[in-house]
Parts: structure tokens; C-alpha cells; sequence
């Protein structure tokens, strides 16, 4: 009989190339750059696979690789935009009627049209990824301005070629929220479940729920404002007006945070909050905030979770930096890199913990 890592040795590796640079976030992730060739030994999940790089193991993203048996790369048959992914998540009734029934989103829209209704008469309206037409109808019922259809890089690609002088963009201005925060229950339901169910132990597995639930960001997610551990803070703002293309590529943020309430430190949560401006002098700007302190929307929160929970008390300190790096191959996506550095107001000055994690979206 067999071991399983008898079983693992005798199977032929498949030899897979790397289509991105990946930094592994543990001892048991192998990094590598793009174009290494590496062997996979075991395809453990659809996400996670068990590979070799240079005689060293660990696993892996499998997204990240392409089969090395494969002819070479045509990038002339590359699709960098995804654009059969992205377009027809958009081409079902689903996603609309979630985005219908956001009646925050929606109505921010609403309200900024009609409270500029005089001023958009006859003027002409780019509406940028119209989906069902909801904000163009806006339009047309409430102001009956001139109104066409053409999503970060294309509102500002439509900018740069059509928007007149003394124009306004909507949303003028965009900023990311982050605050650290617990996530007592998810971390129950992930990984503590693993203790101990019916009675036995199963924390071998706690490793790979660790990998396959922690990697990527927690998606609509919809965090208590008690869950905060500090004040939120704004890590990144965007002027619509003056931001460039180029600036896509990698966009970084700073922050500072004081605890106010002692409690496990599970990770970071963000939303983003877009302003409209008033085409009147001195008319009021409309708010849209996704944050847990409004009505939630349809995007709800993105919870960042840390590998490890970590006990922070109130007084702490925690700073460092958010970086948004396009992903060179698929242009739709990025890569989220957070750095953190815990300063205790409890212990001597030089007790600082230091922590850093990359969550890929989506790849």
C-alpha cells in the first residue's frame, strides 16, 4: 500500500510557466517571477496547487500559471482585458436587479440629476457603462440633456477626448476607506471551526482553510461599526479631473491609526465613498459612502483577514501602507498590498509587530 506522498512522488509532475510574479505570503508559499518554469505535483484545489520550484515546494496560485506544454504564447490571442469575463457577468438579469435594488447608489445618482436639472438642459451627458440605462433615463426624465453611452481607465480615456472645458465628471472626486477591524464570526466559521467538530481534532487543515478562505479579500462583506477596532481613515483620494491613466499602475496610501477599544485585530476592512459636484455655484455636492455608518449598497465591504489574529489594546498604534498594483497581464485586475507595523501603548517602546500581506483581485 502507498502513501499518500509516495503517491505524490511516483505521479508525473506537470511543468506549468508563470504568467505574473507572485509573493508567497508564508513559509509554506512558494514565490516566483514571470516566466519560471515550475513542476506541480498536486492540483490540491482549483485555487491552490502543490509545486516545485528549483527543488524547493510549496503551493502555489494556480491561476497564476499556464501548462508549459502548451504552445508559446501568442500574445496577439491574449485577452488582457478579459473581456468575455467581464462583459458577461454584465449580460445577466442578475447582476442589474442587484444593482437596481441599491437604492443608495441609485439614488445618489438620482438626486445629483435632478438638483442639477436646469443646468444639464441641453447640455450633452456621457453615461460610462450604462447597464440597464437607469442613469441615462434619469436624465432624460429630469433634465432632457443630449445623452450617450460608452470603466476606471475608460472614464478617463472619455475625459480626456470629450470632456469641454468647464465640463463635469460624476464622480468628481473617489476615496478609499480603511479601518482595522474584527471579524470574530467569519474567523469562527473559516478557521476556528477546525478545532475542534464533533468532539475531534482537525487543525492540520487549519493551514490550507488559511490559504483558500484568507488569500483574497472577503467580498460583500457588511461589517458592525462596533467591529471597528480605531476611527476609519481615508488611505486614497482621487481627483477625477487631474488623475492620469499611468497613475493606474500603482497607487499608494498611507495610514495612521489609534486602538480605542481593545479586541483581536482579524484584518482591515475598506469601502470607498464618491463625491458628485454641483454644476451650480455654490450648490450642494451629493455624498455616496459604502461604508458600515450608511445604508448599505450592493458593493457593500472588503474585508482584508490577517494570517493570524493579533491582540491589540486600546492606546496601540498601527501604521503603514496600502498599494494597488495593476496586474501586468490582466489588465481588469490588481494586487493589494498591505504593511503594518503594531506599536503597544501597553508594553516597553521597542515592542513592535510587523506584518505584511498581498491579496490578489481577482488574480
Amino acid at each position: 500500500m502507498q502513501t499518500e506522498k509516495e503517491d505524490e512522488d511516483d505521479a508525473s509532475p506537470q511543468e506549468c510557466v508563470a504568467m505574473s510574479d507572485f509573493t508567497g505570503s508564508g513559509s509554506d508559499q512558494l514565490s516566483f517571477s514571470c516566466g519560471d518554469k515550475l513542476l506541480v505535483h498536486i492540483k490540491s484545489s482549483s485555487d491552490w496547487w502543490w509545486a516545485e520550484l528549483r527543488g524547493v515546494r510549496g503551493y502555489v496560485p494556480a491561476s497564476y500559471l499556464r501548462p508549459g506544454d502548451a504552445e508559446e504564447e501568442d500574445t496577439s490571442l491574449e485577452d488582457p482585458w478579459q473581456d468575455e469575463e467581464y462583459f458577461g457577468s454584465y449580460g445577466t438579469l442578475r447582476l442589474h436587479l442587484e444593482m437596481l435594488s441599491d437604492k443608495s447608489r441609485t439614488e445618489a445618482y438620482r438626486q445629483v440629476i435632478l438638483s442639477n436639472s436646469a443646468s444639464l438642459r441641453n447640455k450633452v451627458v456621457m453615461d460610462l457603462g450604462c447597464g440597464t440605462g437607469i442613469i441615462s433615463m434619469f436624465c432624460a426624465q429630469l433634465a432632457q440633456p443630449s445623452v450617450f453611452e460608452f470603466m476606471v481607465e475608460s472614464v478617463l480615456l472619455v475625459r480626456d477626448r470629450w470632456l469641454r472645458e468647464g465640463g463635469v465628471m460624476w464622480p468628481s472626486s473617489a476615496a478609499l476607506t480603511l479601518v482595522p477591524c474584527q471579524a470574530d464570526s467569519y474567523y469562527a466559521e473559516k478557521m476556528a471551526f477546525w478545532e475542534q467538530p464533533y468532539g475531534l481534532d482537525f487543525t492540520p487543515l487549519q493551514p490550507l482553510a488559511q490559504q483558500e478562505f484568507f488569500t483574497k479579500p472577503k467580498f460583500s462583506h457588511l461589517i458592525e461599526p462596533n467591529d471597528c477596532l480605531t476611527a476609519p481613515c481615508d488611505v486614497i483620494c482621487l481627483d477625477m479631473y487631474t488623475l492620469q491613466v499611468k497613475d493606474l499602475e500603482e497607487i499608494k496610501g498611507q495610514f495612521h491609526f489609534c486602538v480605542e477599544k481593545s479586541g483581536v485585530f482579524h484584518g482591515f476592512t475598506a469601502w470607498f465613498t464618491v463625491h458628485f459636484e454641483s454644476l451650480e455655484t455654490g450648490g450642494a455636492t451629493v455624498e455616496l459612502n459604502t461604508g458600515p455608518n450608511s445604508e448599505p449598497t450592493h458593493w457593500k465591504q472588503t474585508l482584508f483577514m490577517l494570517d493570524r489574529p493579533i491582540s491589540v489594546y486600546a492606546g496601540d498604534l498601527i501604521s503603514g501602507n496600502i498599494v494597488l498594483y495593476r496586474n501586468p497581464v490582466w489588465r481588469r485586475h490588481m494586487t493589494v498590498t498591505l504593511h503594518w507595523n503594531i506599536n503597544s501603548a501597553t508594553e516597553e517602546t521597542d515592542n513592535c509587530q510587523v506584518g505584511t500581506k498581498v491579496f490578489p483581485m481577482w488574480r
